[in-house]
């Protein structure tokens, strides 16, 4: 069994820990796409290091998983107004599509 100092060490450990995974939490959410995607970065390198307990682990995991999704979201449309802005015509004639989804214009026509 365990003697109290043992207790008050690991609590102790723990707390340090605990203390260490929020010091490095910023106090604002970030908001811009590379302040994402560094905070990401930042929460990867603290779970690779695997020395924080459990549930920070769990709750620094879940923070990064809404990032990662926040920042895969931002990039499609991102991707979405670059191809729409670099599509050419396919004739002199025919006049730049600008529409999100050129298939189902088409398919109105017909």
């Amino acid at each position: 069994m365990p003697s109290k100092s043992d207790e008050s060490r690991k609590l102790a450990r723990d707390d340090e820990s605990r203390k260490l995974a929020r010091d490095d939490e910023p106090r604002r959410k970030p908001s811009g796409f590379e302040e994402r995607l560094e905070r990401l970065e930042e929460l990867a390198e603290k779970l690779r290091e695997g020395n924080i307990p459990l549930d920070d682990a769990v709750a620094l995991f879940e923070e990064g998983m809404r990032l990662s999704k926040s920042l895969e979201k931002e990039l499609s449309r991102v991707e979405r107004r670059v191809e729409i802005l670099t599509r050419e015509p396919e004739s002199a004639q025919e006049e730049p599509g600008l529409e999100l989804f050129p298939e189902l214009v088409e398919e109105d026509t017909e």
